[in-house]
C-alpha cells in the first residue's frame, strides 16, 4: 500500500500522475514514484520522501501519454529509492504498482533468484514485475493473469508494458481500485481523491476482477482458473463536489473536517427521523419490523476509531432496545473461529469501506450464513457492496487520517438504529420522541462545542507537554475515553491510555503523579458522584486533571483547581458524542503545538488495506 494513480489519453501523463499522487498524500506514505510509456519505452522515476521531492527531481524529458504512479507505505523493506514503486522487470519493459501484500513473496523471490533473476529491491511487489516480464502470452492481460495465478495474498495493481503501449491493465483482490472515465482519456486510482478534479464517473472493481483501460474506454474480466471471463462492469456518476477534497483556507484538512461536523451531522439525520412515531427511518437496512424484532443479539465489527464508536453504539443498543450487544475488533474476529448465529445482526463499521480487516470479517459472517449490515461513508466501496444493507454516513470526503466528522456520523447512525430497534420492542413512544428531539438538537450543540475552540486550544497546549496521559470514563463514558486516547496518541505521538474510572484502584492509580495528566469524562448521569469521588483520588496524589463535563456537575472542592470543559447537555443516552467533540479539538491543538503533520501522522494510513 498505499496510493495508486494511472492515466492514459491525449495529455502528458507525468503532471497528471504527480497531481494525483499529491491528492493521495493524506493516506500516509514514505516514498513515491511514476512510470510513463513513451517512444523510447518505459521511463521510471522514484524517490523516498514526499511527492514534491519526486517532482523536483523528475527529468526534464519525461514524456509519455500513458503512465502509472504510486505512494508507498513500507511493508517489505525500508523506505528508500530502490524499494519505492513502480517496480520493473530486468529488461525494463514492464512497470507495476501494487497495494496489498503478497504472502508467498519469499518463496517466489527464491524461485526467481534460482532462475538467475537479479532482484533489485526488498519488496514483495517486484516479483510481479518479473513474473509478468517472463511470460510469453500474446496479450498483456494473459501475462498479468498468469502472474497473479502464482501469487497468494491481497493486491490492487496497475501494469504498463512497452510492447503494449496502448493500455493499462489493472486488477483487484482485497485492495481498492477504480477506473475513471474522461473525454477520450481514462484514469485509474485507488481512491477517488486522485482523479476527482477530472472525473466523477467511475467504476469500482470487485475482488477477482481485472480491467483493460485504453484511452477510449475500459473492459472488465473475472480471473478464473480457465482464463478470463468477460464481466459487465459499468461506470456510474458519483455525487461529490471536487472542492470537498480541497482544504481551502484551513491550515489542515482535520481542522476543516472538525468544523464541518454540524452540517454533516444534519446530513446524516436528514429524512431519517420520524418525529410522529418517535423512531428512526432507516430504509437502507433492508429489514422490516418483523425481521428487526427477530434479532436477539448485535455484534459490531470495526477497527481503531470505528471499533470505539462501535462500543458506544453497542451501549446505545443495549440501553434502548434491550438487546445484548457488544463490539469487537474486526482484525481479531475471524481468527478466533467465531460462532455465527442466525438471529444475530452483525454490523460492519468503516469510513472508507475498504478496511481489509473489516471486509474479511464481513466475508466470514457471510461464509457462515450470517446477516451483516454496514455503516460506511464511501458509496460503492467494497464493504458497501458486500453487506446486506446499511446506513450511508453522508459525512462527505474525510481526508485527514484522524477521523472526526465520520466518527460523529457513525455515532448518530447507531443512535438512529438503536431507537428504531427499541421502538419495535419496548421503547415507549414518549421515550422515542424524547430521543428524536435530542438527535435533532445535536448539530446545533456540536456548533456550541466548536465555539469553545480558543479555550480548548489553551488546555491542549498544557496537555501537549506531558509524555504520558490517562483518559478515563465509566459505562457510556469509557468508549469516549478510549476514542479520546486514540485521537491523542495518533496525532501527538504522546503515550495516551484509556481506563475505566472504576478500575483506577485496581492498578493504574500507581502511575498517577504530577507528571501524568488525566482527562476525565464526567457526564451528569447516574454515576456522577462515583466519578467525582475518583477525581478526588487522583487530585490527592497530585495528578493534574482536565474534566470534560456538564455545567450542572458540582466538582466540590476541586472547583477552580482543575481544567474544566463544559459541553451542552442532551439526553443522557446521546451525551457521549458531545463529550467526544472536545477531545478531537484538544488532540488537534496539542498536535499543532508540537508541530506535527496533523493530516498525515507518521506510520499511519487513512485506509488500511493490508492485514
Amino acid at each position: 500500500m498505499c496510493g495508486i494513480v494511472g492515466y492514459i489519453g491525449t495529455q502528458q501523463a507525468a503532471p497528471l500522475l504527480l497531481e494525483g499522487l499529491t491528492r493521495l498524500e493524506h493516506r500516509g506514505y514514505d516514498s513515491a514514484g511514476v512510470a510513463v510509456v513513451g517512444g523510447s519505452g518505459v521511463k521510471l522515476a522514484k524517490k523516498a520522501g514526499r511527492v514534491r521531492d519526486l517532482s523536483e527531481g523528475l527529468p526534464k524529458r519525461f514524456g509519455g501519454k500513458i503512465g502509472i504512479g504510486h505512494t508507498r507505505w513500507a511493508t517489505h523493506g525500508p523506505a528508500n529509492d530502490v524499494n519505492a514503486h513502480p517496480h520493473t522487470d530486468e529488461a525494463g519493459q514492464v512497470a507495476v504498482v501494487h497495494n496489498g501484500i503478497i504472502d508467498n513473496a519469499s518463496a517466489l523471490r527464491a524461485e526467481l533468484a534460482d532462475a538467475g533473476v537479479t532482484l533489485a529491491s526488498d519488496t514483495d511487489t517486484e516479483v510481479l514485475a518479473h513474473l509478468i516480464g517472463a511470460s510469453s502470452a500474446n496479450t498483456l492481460e494473459k501475462r498479468v493473469a498468469e502472474a497473479l495465478a502464482r501469487v497468494e495474498g491481497t493486491y490492487g495493481i496497475a501494469v504498463v508494458h512497452a510492447d503494449f503501449a496502448d493500455r493499462i491493465v489493472v486488477a483487484r483482490n482485497g485492495s481498492p481500485l477504480i477506473v475513471g472515465v474522461g473525454d477520450h482519456e481514462m484514469y485509474v486510482a485507488s481512491d477517488l481523491a486522485a482523479v476527482v478534479r477530472y472525473t466523477t464517473t467511475v467504476a469500482h472493481l470487485d475482488d477477482g476482477e481485472m480491467a483493460t483501460v485504453t484511452a477510449s474506454g475500459f473492459t472488465t474480466y473475472r480471473i478464473e482458473s480457465t482464463g478470463l471471463a468477460a464481466t459487465d462492469r459499468r461506470a456510474n456518476k458519483v455525487d461529490i463536489d471536487p472542492a470537498a477534497y480541497d482544504a481551502g483556507d484551513h491550515e489542515s484538512f482535520m481542522h476543516k473536517e472538525l468544523l464541518e461536523q454540524p452540517a454533516r451531522a444534519e446530513a446524516v439525520l436528514r429524512g431519517r427521523l420520524d418525529e410522529r412515531f418517535g423512531t428512526g427511518h432507516l430504509g437502507g437496512l433492508n429489514l422490516d419490523a418483523r425481521e428487526l424484532r427477530a434479532i436477539r443479539r448485535v455484534k459490531i465489527l470495526g477497527c481503531g476509531s470505528a471499533y470505539y464508536v462501535g462500543q458506544m453504539g453497542a451501549s446505545l443498543i443495549e440501553e434502548l432496545a434491550r438487546i445484548p450487544a457488544d463490539a469487537e475488533a474486526a482484525s481479531e474476529f475471524r481468527y478466533r473461529n467465531p460462532i455465527i448465529e442466525p438471529d444475530t445482526l452483525y454490523i460492519a463499521v468503516s469510513q472508507s469501506g475498504e478496511t481489509i480487516d473489516t471486509l474479511l470479517a464481513v466475508q466470514e459472517v457471510h461464509r457462515k450464513g450470517g446477516r451483516c449490515i454496514g455503516l460506511v461513508n464511501v458509496v460503492g466501496s467494497a464493504i458497501a457492496r458486500e453487506v446486506d444493507g446499511g446506513i450511508y454516513l453522508h459525512s462527505g470526503p474525510e481526508v485527514a487520517v484522524a477521523s472526526t466528522k465520520a466518527l460523529t456520523n457513525m455515532y448518530l447512525a447507531f443512535a438512529m438504529l438503536a431507537v428504531q430497534l427499541g421502538r419495535v420492542r419496548d421503547l415507549s413512544i414518549s421515550d422515542g420522541k424524547r430521543l428524536i428531539a435530542g438527535l435533532t438538537a445535536i448539530p446545533g450543540q456540536i456548533e456550541e462545542v466548536l465555539a469553545t475552540e480558543p479555550q480548548l486550544a489553551v488546555v491542549a497546549k498544557q496537555l501537549a507537554q506531558a509524555e504520558s496521559l490517562f483518559f478515563i470514563g465509566r459505562v457510556r463514558g469509557f468508549p469516549v475515553a478510549r476514542e479520546g486516547a486514540q485521537k491523542f496518541k495518533e496525532i501527538t505521538y504522546r503515550h495516551a491510555e484509556a481506563y475505566q474510572t472504576s478500575e483506577l484502584k485496581h492498578g493504574p492509580l500507581a502511575l498517577i503523579s504530577t507528571e501524568v495528566p488525566t482527562v476525565a469524562i464526567v457526564p451528569d448521569d447516574e454515576l456522577v458522584e462515583r466519578n467525582v469521588a475518583a477525581l478526588h483520588e487522583i487530585a490527592a496524589r497530585g495528578g493534574p486533571l482536565t474534566v470534560i463535563t456538564h455545567a450542572s456537575v458540582d466538582l466540590g472542592d476541586l472547583a477552580g483547581k482543575v481544567e474544566r470543559i463544559d459541553v451542552p447537555r442532551n439526553e443522557r443516552e446521546l451525551d457521549p458524542i458531545l463529550l467526544t467533540i472536545p477531545l478531537q479539538v484538544l488532540s488537534y491543538h496539542a498536535a499543532l503545538t508540537l508541530g506535527h503533520d496533523i493530516d498525515k501522522p507518521r506510520n499511519l494510513a487513512k485506509s488500511v488495506t493490508v492485514e
